[in-house]
C-alpha cells in the first residue's frame, strides 16, 4: 500500500474516532474498538488475523497497566482516606506557597518520571492534585498540568527512562550529554507547558475532583483520628518504590548479567513488587498502626477498585487502536519515506519522532522508530558528541507532541481528572505539544552553537 494510501487510513480512523467520542457522545470504549475494526479492515490486515491483533493490542496494554493501576489505586486510596495525601499538600503549600505549589508539582514531577515509568508516577502523585484542589477550590487542571508536564519531561527528556536511553544506544550518544540537553531542553519545556500554559487553561476549564474519586472510605468505626500522619512518615512510602526501581535500574548499569544482586534488584525493583511492598506497608503504617481495623482496610482497597474499571478498559482500547495502526504499517511506512528528505537533521528527528507519534501513540516506540532511521546519517556525519546528544532530545520532543486518542496517556489523564475527550485535546494535547516544540527550539537553538 503507498505511503498516501496509508496517510488517508491513518487519519480517517482518527478522525472518525474523534467523531463517535465528541459528536456523538459515544462511549470511548466501544468507539476504540469500533475504529480499529474499521482500520484493521481498509487497512488490509487478513479477516482471519484481525481478531488477533486486537487481542495482543489489549493484551500487551493491560498486562502492565492493569496491575499498576490497581496497586497504584489502592495505595492512592489509603494515602487519601489516612490523611497522608491531605499531608502532604499541606506541607508543599507551608513551604513553596500557594501561589508556587505549580513550581513544586511540576519538578517533583520531573523527578518522580525519571526512574519509574510515566503512569506510575502519575498514580503515585495524582492525590496530591486532589488534595490541592480541594484546598484552594482551583480547577484541578492548575495543579494537574504542571505535574503531568513534569512527569512527561523526566519520562521522555532524561535517562535513564527506557525511551531516550534507546535513543542513545542507537544513535551511539553519550549518556552525559543526554541528560545535559534533556535538562536544558526539559525545565523551560515544563515551564512553558505546564506552569503557565496550566494557569491559562484553568481560567478557562474548570474541573473539580470527579465524583467517583471523591467518595471517600468510610471511616473506621469507633477510632478517630485526632490528626494526620506525619510528613517524614507518608515522603518515606512515597519514596519506597522510587528507591526500589531506581536501585534495579542502577545496579542493571553497573552490574554484570547473572550477578545474583542484579538478579533480586530486578525483582524487587520492578514496579509490580515496587508497588506491592509499598502498598503493605501503607497499609500497616497508615491503616493498623493508626486504628483501622482489617475489615477496615478491605474496604478501603475493595472501595479503590470502583473507579479504575472503565480506566482500565478505556486505556487497553486505546492500545488496541494503536496496535492495529502499527499492523498496517502506517508508522513505519510515513517515517521511512521522510527519511529521504533532505531537511535538517534536528528537525528530521523531530519530525519523524512525531509522525510515529500520531500515528500509533507510544512516546518509546516513536524514539525508537525515528533513532533506528536517523541513526546511519548520524554515523555517516560523525557529528559531536553534543550533536547527537542534541539528536536524541529532538527525537524526544517529536515523540512527545501531539498525543491524542491512540495514546494510553491520553485517556489516564483524561479520566483521573474526570474530563471529556473534547477538554483533554484541549488541555493535556496541547500540553504535551507545548513541551514537545519548546524542546525542540531549544534543540535548534542550540545546534547552532554545535
Amino acid at each position: 500500500m503507498s505511503t498516501f494510501s496509508l496517510l488517508f487510513i491513518a487519519v480517517l480512523g482518527i478522525a472518525l474516532l474523534l467523531f463517535l467520542v465528541i459528536v456523538l457522545r459515544l462511549q470511548a470504549f466501544l468507539a476504540l474498538l469500533l475504529v480499529s475494526f474499521f482500520v484493521a479492515i481498509i487497512g488490509g490486515i487478513p479477516p482471519a488475523e484481525i481478531a488477533g491483533v486486537i487481542q495482543e493490542g489489549m493484551g500487551n496494554t493491560l498486562g502492565y497497566i492493569a496491575i499498576v493501576i490497581a496497586l497504584g489505586a489502592m495505595f492512592g486510596e489509603i494515602l487519601q482516606v489516612s490523611g497522608g495525601a491531605e499531608q502532604i499538600a499541606n506541607s508543599l503549600v507551608k513551604k513553596f506557597g500557594q501561589d508556587n505549589a505549580q513550581w513544586a508539582l511540576g519538578l517533583a514531577g520531573l523527578v518522580i518520571a525519571i526512574p519509574v515509568f510515566f503512569d506510575v508516577a502519575l498514580i503515585l502523585s495524582i492525590p496530591l492534585v486532589y488534595s490541592l484542589g480541594r484546598r484552594t477550590g482551583r480547577s484541578l487542571l492548575y495543579y494537574a498540568i504542571p505535574l503531568v508536564a513534569g512527569i512527561a519531561v523526566g519520562h521522555s527528556f532524561i535517562p535513564p527512562t527506557p525511551g531516550p536511553v534507546a535513543v542513545a544506544s542507537l544513535l551511539g550518544a553519550d549518556l552525559g550529554w543526554v541528560i545535559l540537553m534533556g535538562i536544558l531542553a526539559g525545565i523551560p519545556a515544563m515551564a512553558i507547558g505546564g506552569v503557565f500554559f496550566g494557569k491559562k487553561i484553568a481560567s478557562k476549564i474548570h474541573l473539580d475532583v470527579p465524583a467517583e474519586m471523591e467518595e471517600a472510605a468510610p471511616p473506621p468505626q469507633g477510632t478517630p483520628l485526632k490528626e494526620l500522619p506525619s510528613f517524614a512518615m507518608v515522603m518515606t512510602l512515597v519514596a519506597i518504590p522510587l528507591v526500589l526501581i531506581l536501585l534495579n535500574t542502577v545496579l542493571g548499569v553497573t552490574l554484570p548479567e547473572g550477578n545474583p544482586v542484579r538478579n533480586w534488584a530486578a525483582f524487587i525493583g520492578h514496579p509490580f513488587t515496587a508497588l506491592t511492598i509499598v502498598t503493605l506497608l501503607a497499609f500497616y503504617f497508615l491503616g493498623t498502626l493508626r486504628g483501622y481495623t482489617r475489615n477496615d482496610i478491605q474496604r478501603i482497597a475493595t472501595k479503590s477498585f470502583e473507579p479504575i474499571g472503565l480506566i482500565i478498559l478505556v486505556t487497553g482500547a486505546g492500545g488496541v487502536f494503536g496496535r492495529t495502526l502499527i499492523a498496517t504499517g502506517v508508522g513505519e511506512a510515513l517515517a521511512t519515506a521522510m527519511a529521504a528528505s533532505n531537511l535538517p537533521i534536528i528537525l528530521l528527528a523531530f519530525l519523524i519522532a512525531t509522525v510515529v507519534r500520531v500515528s500509533q501513540g507510544s512516546a518509546t516506540v516513536s524514539m525508537v522508530t525515528a533513532a533506528g532511521l536517523v541513526a546511519p546519517a548520524v554515523t555517516a556525519a560523525n557529528y559531536s558528541g553534543a550533536m547527537v546528544g542534541a539528536i536524541t532530545i529532538a527525537i524526544a520532543s517529536g515523540a512527545t507532541v501531539l498525543s491524542h486518542v491512540n495514546d494510553s496517556g491520553f485517556w489516564l489523564v483524561g479520566k483521573f481528572l474526570g474530563m471529556t475527550e473534547k477538554q483533554t485535546l484541549q488541555s493535556w494535547t496541547v500540553m504535551e505539544t507545548i513541551v514537545g516544540v519548546v524542546g525542540l527550539i531549544i534543540m535548534l537553538i542550540v545546534s547552532l552553537f554545535l
